[in-house]
């Protein structure tokens, strides 16, 4: 069944955010015969629409095109009725009943439960180079791009336990990794700098900034500043084959943090490993409550999770 072309003003579940948790509870909620309606955001397809080809999701034995993958959740959530709405969610009111929220072109909607699945966008060094290589030798996951990297020169940006994370995993693929560290020092734990330090496919470039990429088909080099004071400063080229961020990551719940409680970094708080939160009738799925993992297939099951919660909820 078709979704119909005009706007409800009611539906019993709307789900927020249309990446691979925001389509998969579609497809859940709308299989349940809840007829969910789907806000699909600025980014039809989520984060991972911001890379090309995807290796670990399973089924597909070759890999698929990321925006393949997100087009066919797509059309099977909407193959079984959920209704696609092109709009953002400007407001959001969870403290009434039904839950009441604003879009972004001034449409009001209510909801008798919501699926909030607006992700989490990576912290990127606001360079121009890297949209233009987006894709082409910028990524922002480790565990998901490393692979095309095997035997290839990468670099890692960030000082912390995630860049480290990322540094270490990169060094088991590539054959050398260079992590590019502003300050004098690491940030990361006692045991996450040792790994580090110790590890000899690992080269850490302290006081370094990274001011540009460079490369004809894709990235092929990094234009590094090194700043050891007013005085002693360095501009270099670099050749690498990858530049990878790990600077950390921005959860989109800042509509909700009136509402629902967060952690320090703006993650929504879960009760229990369960997609609950402490109000009845909403849940989370996918990277917004997700500061560990942030994988397509995780964000899938936590997308089943939440609309088979809703579904139990409505049926109260």
């Amino acid at each position: 069944m078709k979704p119909e072309s005009t706007l409800p003003n009611h539906t019993r579940v709307l789900i927020i955010g249309s990446g691979p948790a925001g389509y998969t509870a579609a497809i859940y909620a709308a299989r349940a015969n809840l007829s969910p309606t789907l806000l699909e955001g600025l980014q039809p397809g989520g984060q991972l629409t911001t890379t090309t080809d995807i290796e670990n999701f399973p089924g597909f034995p070759d890999g698929i095109d990321a925006n393949e993958l997100m087009e066919n959740m797509r059309k099977q959530a909407e193959s079984f009725g959920t209704k696609m709405l092109q709009n953002t969610c400007t407001n959001a009111q969870l403290n009434v009943r039904p839950f009441q929220f604003t879009l972004d072109n001034g449409d009001n909607i209510t909801a008798d439960s919501v699926i909030i699945a607006t992700g989490a966008s990576a912290k990127y060094l606001g360079l121009p180079d890297e949209q233009k290589y987006m894709g082409r030798g910028v990524s922002a996951c480790a565990t998901c791009d490393g692979f095309f990297y095997r035997k290839k020169i990468v670099a890692v940006v960030g000082g912390g336990d995630t860049a480290c994370e990322e540094a270490s995993y990169l060094a088991g693929l590539a054959s050398k990794v260079y992590l590019i560290v502003r300050k004098p020092f690491l940030r990361a734990s006692k045991i996450m700098q040792e790994r580090v330090l110790t590890n000899e496919k690992i080269e850490v470039l302290f006081e370094t900034n990274t001011i540009g990429l460079y490369g004809e088909n894709g990235v092929e080099g990094a234009k590094l500043v090194y700043r050891k004071g007013e005085n002693d400063e360095k501009v270099y080229d670099l050749p690498i084959d990858g530049f990878f961020l790990a600077i950390g990551h921005h959860p989109n719940s800042e509509l909700f943090k009136d509402y629902l409680e967060t952690d320090t970094n703006g993650f929504i708080v879960t009760k229990d490993d369960t997609p609950c939160t402490d109000v009845p009738g909403v849940y989370v799925a996918g990277d917004v409550a997700d500061p560990k993992y942030r994988q397509a297939i995780i964000a899938a099951g936590s997308g089943a999770k939440a609309a088979m919660e809703a579904e139990k909820y409505l049926a109260q």
